[in-house]
């Protein structure tokens, strides 16, 4: 490894210090959980992580929300999934969700709260959701 300057260990110092807050709970209201089993994986999952941590990112929620990872949904044929906690909202999952359709996931439904309909695949009954 190369030697670094002063100037580059407090970039490096900063970058990790924004990595850790990234992951803490506390305070955090809205929780994006992308399914990371092999299935998941295998479809492209990791790439859906990524561009979810940069469109929360991008949109200014990146103190609001925690994004990680779980095992199977049980939902491997519609791979990639991810399910969606956030206040106000019903909890759902959706699938096939790839990098491209990432932005339409943090624009409507973390900012504009709507629902994608299109890719639902596990929602709560009716009868339950509150209104």
């Amino acid at each position: 490894m190369a030697k670094m300057n002063l100037e580059q260990l407090r970039k490096l110092r900063e970058d990790k210090k924004q990595d850790l807050t990234r992951r803490e709970v506390e305070g955090k209201e809205i929780q994006v959980i992308v399914g990371m089993g092999t299935c998941g994986i295998a479809a492209g999952a990791k790439r859906t992580f990524d561009a979810i941590v940069d469109a929360v990112n991008a949109a200014g929620l990146g103190d609001q929300a925690i994004i990680r990872q779980t095992g199977c949904m049980g939902l491997c044929y519609v791979e990639p999934t991810v399910e969606v906690v956030a206040p106000g909202m019903p909890t759902v999952i959706y699938g096939k969700m790839t990098e491209g359709i990432v932005k339409d996931l943090v624009a409507k439904h973390l900012v504009g709260k709507k629902l994608l309909d299109d890719h639902i695949f596990d929602r709560p009954a009716a009868d339950i959701m509150k209104k």
